[in-house]
């Protein structure tokens, strides 16, 4: 037997020998005479071995397999970039980064210098390609390294190109995304340090349409925009990119990309769970009436840095909760009286074996504006103590068994030494001047006593809140 067939007889794959020579023989003209009739064959075999098949479906793709071949179709290109080499004495490569789709999901396929140059050139949104190439564990998942890349336009994949994405229709590696959103909330622009010794930025936001949220990356140029927006407006992103982090997907914008304001009123309702129903370890989200504001606090962490938190009550038709709003949260302007909506908030176990709300960086805090009286929201009456403490709600529908209708800060002191202030909810905030029982505080201008077994120190700045009955505040909570 000549050489062909010795490697034929080797051969695992489903193909006559007919057609393998008919194989080697083009590949030899493709090599312009640099291979002969063994190393074509040997090169034909590699591309022809059992573990180099046809998969059924993008979904069969896994690292590892040698080669895999299969028919996508392109749901986006990117732009060719430019790296430079280990090898000074190399030019410098070329990467295309395109992605395709079938019935069962999406991958990205990577071509490289002169592949990539032709790739950026011909190719387009909706061709159906048949790609052979070698799977890799790429940093959003698995890649394919693209060998050879051909278009099929006799085989149908029925993948829906899309325009304009919801955020239900977002997936794993998908890029070229144009989304539009409502704005739900924004963070401060952050710098890092990066490998070569630049400086990088990046900031986050969050978007909601009627299909669910998501939140938004925003790097270098692109992030100027997290300052720019405020909640509740419409944007499009334009040119995202779809990645994960912490299980979560999440939408890049880089500086090909883009977020615009645009006029259409983009829908978000959110699916929010009753306070009344919440359970410790729940991650939920919750609407309803701020009833009451306190002061932000600093701490220091053990890093030695500072953070910070404020809380606020929040009420619903079934019931209220203390919810903890954490580092640049607690900078957000919410007033008694405000409608806000709080997602992915952590129930934990609070003071005195109530529960309450954790807002952490991973959450959602958006003021949807003032409450309606007509359905409990009353006017809202904020004032200030002088230590920065709300000091009156305003929400006639919040006030408690009495009906007396004011809460938090409503100024406790002015009916301190009265009748007409007995029986009512009230939040005072003032500097320990007793510390045993009673406890009395003092706000420089009024003294109230309270009623509690909290653990204070002389000259501790803290806030109480209960029932004000007889000129002695029945403390519910003392922080």
């Amino acid at each position: 037997m000549g050489a062909i067939e010795d490697v034929y007889a080797d051969l695992d794959a489903d193909v006559s020998l007919e057609e393998f020579r008919e194989a080697v023989e083009e590949k030899v003209e493709q090599m312009g005479g640099l291979a002969d009739e063994e190393t074509a064959a040997m090169l034909i075999a590699h591309e022809m071995d059992e573990e180099g098949g046809e998969v059924e479906s993008i979904a069969d793709i896994e690292p590892g397999m040698e080669e895999v071949k299969f028919v996508a179709k392109v749901v986006g290109v990117g732009d060719v970039r430019t790296f430079e080499r280990d090898d000074e004495d190399r030019d410098e490569g070329r990467v295309l980064n395109v992605e395709v789709a079938d019935e069962t999901g999406s991958i990205r396929i990577t071509f490289w210098d002169k592949q990539a140059d032709a790739g950026e050139e011909e190719l387009e949104v909706g061709d159906t390609l048949r790609i052979s190439g070698r799977p890799k564990e790429g940093y959003n998942g698995v890649e394919v390294n693209v060998n050879d890349a051909e278009a099929d336009d006799e085989t149908d994949v029925d993948v829906q190109v899309q325009d304009t994405y919801r955020v239900e229709d977002l997936s794993l590696g998908l890029s070229d995304v144009n989304l539009r959103g409502k704005v739900l909330d924004t963070d401060e622009v952050r710098t890092f340090d990066r490998d070569d010794g630049s400086e990088g930025k990046v900031a986050n936001l969050k978007l909601g349409d009627s299909t669910g949220r998501i939140r938004v990356t925003l790097w270098d140029e692109r992030t100027d925009r997290a300052e720019e927006l405020d909640p509740g407006v419409s944007v499009e992103v334009v040119d995202g990119y779809v990645r994960e982090r912490d299980g979560s997907l999440e939408l890049h914008v880089g500086n090909r990309g883009a977020v615009e304001e645009i006029d259409e009123d983009v829908e978000y309702v959110p699916e929010t769970a009753d306070i009344g129903d919440l359970e410790i370890g729940d991650e939920v989200d919750i609407g309803g009436v701020v009833r009451s504001t306190d002061p932000k606090r600093t701490f220091d962490r053990d890093d030695g840095s500072e953070g910070q938190v404020r809380n606020v009550r929040v009420q619903d038709e079934t019931g209220d909760l203390r919810v903890a709003l954490w580092g640049e949260k607690a900078d957000i302007d919410i007033a008694p009286g405000d409608e806000i909506q709080l997602a992915d908030i952590e129930i934990q176990d609070g003071w005195e074996d109530d529960i309450e709300g954790s807002a952490g960086w991973q959450s959602t805090v958006t003021v949807l504006g003032e409450a309606d009286p007509s359905v409990g929201g009353g006017e809202s009456d904020t004032g200030d103590d002088g230590d920065g403490a709300s000091s009156g709600t305003g929400l006639d529908a919040f006030g408690d068994d009495d009906g007396g209708g004011t809460d938090a800060g409503a100024d406790a002191a002015s009916g301190a030494d009265g009748d007409d202030a007995d029986g009512e909810f009230v939040e005072f905030t003032g500097t320990v001047v007793q510390a045993g029982d009673p406890i009395i505080l003092d706000d420089g201008e009024e003294t109230v006593s309270v009623e509690s077994g909290a653990d204070v120190t002389l000259g501790q700045k803290v806030t109480a809140r209960g029932e004000l009955r007889d000129g002695t505040l029945d403390a519910e909570d003392v922080f």
